[in-house]
């Protein structure tokens, strides 16, 4: 591995907190470069299927795809829009400490994880054996970097997409709607309904929320909201000018913390546990993925409990890596404007 490679690692598993790595320049599948105006499209008369995905790459098969492999967030968003996957890659499942039964993790939504196949639950296990016997017809997941095919191990990444073709959809620089809108086109493709009304009621309620944040954020503009995912060693402060979420709650004037020295890739500063007083906030938005350290298990960090936010009561948990369906956005914008409508000035 190249010390660029390392690099680009260090900072992608500093966004993870869980020793999570990305690693630029996935190879695109090659399938579908033709270029074709419009994002989708259908052909009734011989019945194939092709898409223009976020890298401006057309995927075409000749029927539209059955057999859907999917990262574990994006398949739970196209399970909402009405599309079912056979199988999953990235964290699907995780251990009851207590009783050791496998439960659902944060990312998996409403999937059920005892009748999808699990070919990968951690960072870069990808069964490829496994994938083989699902016989899928297109692989399907988010892209953090362009080009670049999230939780699809970039050792394995060659071998990976000679199976089936793949479709990559930005989770990164671009704003939630326009997001939750690709993959509501991404589903369309795929045969599904996307205008029954429980997905146009998601999606009203999606847009009230939005609103709700709108106004809380006009009436408490002096709430600084820290963007955060803690680690053992070191406590990861987020820019809100990559991430969808963190956008749109800037389009919506929430005031966020900028850190002043981020890593190579743009996406956060990383401060000691020591430090961790260095950006003065009111609200903390604390990452609530399995693989980062939550509140109860923060309680042993002395300079964690000492901050304002954290003494005043005022952490909540942070969707950083949404489900990009109607329905799992609109909670989080909720639970986003509940805070700022609760929150006193403590900075």
């Amino acid at each position: 591995m190249s010390s660029n490679a390392r690099a680009t690692q260090l900072t992608r598993r500093g966004l993870l907190a869980a020793g999570s790595a990305l690693g630029l320049g996935a190879a695109l599948a090659a399938c579908g470069t033709e270029k074709q105006s419009g994002s989708a499209a259908k052909s009734e008369k011989s019945g194939s299927w092709e898409f223009k995905d976020d890298r401006g790459q057309v995927v075409k098969t000749k029927s539209v795809p059955k057999n859907i492999v999917a990262f574990t967030g994006t398949a739970a968003a196209l399970k909402d829009f009405g599309v079912e996957v056979v199988g999953v890659f990235g964290p699907t499942t995780v251990k009851d400490p207590k009783t050791g039964a496998e439960t659902p993790d944060v990312q998996a939504g409403d999937l059920d994880v005892k009748k999808v196949k699990v070919i990968g639950n951690v960072w870069g296990e990808f069964k490829i054996e496994e994938y083989l016997k699902l016989n899928p017809e297109v692989l399907i997941t988010d892209m953090w970097e362009k080009n670049d095919l999230w939780y699809v191990p970039a050792e394995q990444k060659d071998k990976i997409l000679k199976v089936a073709p793949s479709v990559a959809l930005w989770a990164a620089d671009k704003s939630m709607p326009a997001v939750l809108q690709r993959h509501a086109d991404l589903a369309a493709s795929l045969g599904a309904d996307v205008k029954t009304k429980k997905i146009q009621d998601d999606k009203v309620r999606f847009e009230a929320a939005a609103e709700r944040v709108r106004q809380a954020a006009k009436g408490k503009k002096d709430i600084k909201v820290l963007i955060g995912s803690a680690s053992p060693d070191l406590f990861y402060v987020s820019t809100p000018v990559r991430p969808t979420d963190t956008l749109y709650f800037k389009e919506l004037g929430v005031t966020l913390v900028v850190p002043t020295k981020l890593d190579q890739g743009g996406w956060f500063e990383g401060l000691s546990w020591e430090n961790v007083d260095k950006y003065p906030a009111d609200v903390i938005m604390l990452d609530n993925r399995t693989s980062a350290l939550q509140p109860e298990a923060l309680k042993a960090k002395p300079t964690w409990a000492a901050l304002p936010a954290v003494k005043a009561g005022q952490v909540i948990p942070r969707v950083t890596e949404p489900i990009y369906s109607y329905a799992k956005c609109a909670p989080l914008l909720e639970d986003l404007a509940k805070a700022l409508e609760n929150a006193k000035k403590v900075a």
